[in-house]
This record gives C-alpha cells, sequence and structure tokens, in this order.
C-alpha cells in the first residue's frame, strides 16, 4: 500500500457502483474504451495473449481484452472497484481473474509473466509513478508489450483535462485530477528507457466537445497512449 494515495482509492470507491453506467463520471473511460481496444490489438494481437490490466477500476478495459479472447488478469487496491468488476462478470460473462493486489507486489510473485501489461489512467494517481511503470517492466515477458496512458503537463492539459472537463463541460468529477501530477511524455519516455522498456509508439487522444466524440491522432498536448517493448 505504500505507493497508493488513500485518498485516491477512497475518490474511486465513492463512485464505484457507477464504473458500468455510460452516463454516469465513468462515460469518458466508455467512449473510449474501443479506442484504447483497437489501439492495443493493432500492436499485439490479443487472441490467446496473457494479459495484466493495471489499475483495472470496474473492468472496462479489461472486459474488452477479454471479449478479444486474451486471458485477462486484473489488479487494483480499491476493493469496491473490484467488487464491482467481480459482479459484472455475472452479467456479461466474459472470462477474468481480478485480484486486490499491489502492482510492485504481483512483479515480485510473477515475474516476466505476461505478453501483454496495460496501465491507464493511472500513473497520475500513485505517488510514484516510477515504481507502477517499473513493476510493469518486470512482469511483460522478453519481446512483450506495454501500454500506458496518463495526461500531459502544460497550460493548454490543465486549461481542458482540469478546467474544461472538470468544471465547464462537467465530463469529469472536481477534483478527479491533480494538474502537478501528470507527466510529460518526454518523462514517461525516460521512464520507461530505464527500466528496460524501448518506446515504439506515442498516441494523442482528442474530444470534440461539439460532436462529443474521441479520436486519436498526433496531438499529444492533453491525453496521449504509448507502446513499449520489452527489450
Amino acid at each position: 500500500m505504500a505507493n497508493a494515495d488513500p485518498l485516491e482509492l477512497e475518490k474511486f470507491s465513492l463512485l464505484a457502483h457507477k464504473w458500468w453506467d455510460p452516463n454516469s463520471e465513468f462515460k469518458p473511460l466508455h467512449d473510449i474504451n474501443p479506442l484504447r481496444l483497437d489501439y492495443i490489438d493493432r500492436h499485439s494481437p490479443l487472441a490467446g495473449k496473457t494479459v495484466l490490466d493495471v489499475g483495472c477500476g470496474g473492468g472496462i478495459l479489461s472486459e474488452g481484452m477479454a471479449g478479444l479472447h486474451a486471458n485477462v488478469t486484473g489488479i487494483d487496491l480499491a476493493e469496491k472497484s473490484l467488487q464491482v468488476a467481480k459482479l459484472h462478470l455475472l452479467e456479461s460473462g466474459k472470462q477474468v481473474d481480478y485480484r486486490k493486489v499491489a502492482v510492485e507486489e504481483l512483479a515480485i510473485e510473477q515475474p516476466g509473466h505476461y505478453d501483454v501489461v496495460t496501465c491507464m489512467e493511472m500513473l497520475e494517481h500513485v505517488p510514484d509513478p516510477s515504481s507502477v511503470i517499473g513493476a510493469c517492466a518486470k512482469l511483460v515477458k522478453p519481446g512483450g508489450w506495454v501500454f500506458f496512458s496518463t495526461l500531459n503537463r502544460n497550460p493548454k492539459s490543465y486549461l481542458f483535462a482540469v478546467i474544461g472537463a472538470e468544471y465547464i463541460l462537467k465530463l469529469l468529477p472536481r477534483g478527479t485530477h491533480d494538474y502537478a501530477k501528470f507527466i510529460k511524455p518526454s518523462e514517461l519516455a525516460q521512464s520507461c528507457r530505464q527500466t528496460g522498456l524501448s518506446l515504439d509508439n506515442i498516441i494523442g487522444m482528442s474530444y470534440n466537445p461539439l460532436t462529443q466524440t474521441y479520436s486519436l491522432g498526433s496531438n499529444t498536448d492533453v491525453n496521449y497512449m504509448i507502446a513499449c517493448r520489452k527489450d
């Protein structure tokens, strides 16, 4: 529990019952899930792969990857979110192994075990992102893939991700993000290299408030994803 913010865990626990409501505070995650799934699957076809979803929350991405015939394990430290994730399996019929365990602890237990490791929208919520990145690198097999998504740190991202998303458009609850914890792509790439991961691709994610749709492209000013390979 050392690399976890109790206030962050409590924040998501209070919203846990809304994880699978596509019109709730988690609507953005539902909307971007197809984009993430396609991005991951294009780099490393998921069918038959052993996959770990770090910071899985209520299981939106985990179930999506299971739906593409991956063998998925989802881990999180928010007990209520995991309970919701497990309950939703009864409705969806998907197969996901959910565990309450820190990624650093699992890295000691299962080094080099996974073909693919995903860690989406988590790094900006933990005290030590580099510790999470290092654990993800240990968990993936040589030649395997690790995917991260997070928020860039610049005035535009503050305007769009905090002021715009939380206060104006109200896409997210106020206080969802702490701008000081946002991570520049150069910083994330450096942390990955230090753990033996090679950056293969970086892509931005943008939101159009007029059409209320998300898209992937070259603009990494606010939200972005990276794909890495284990050396």
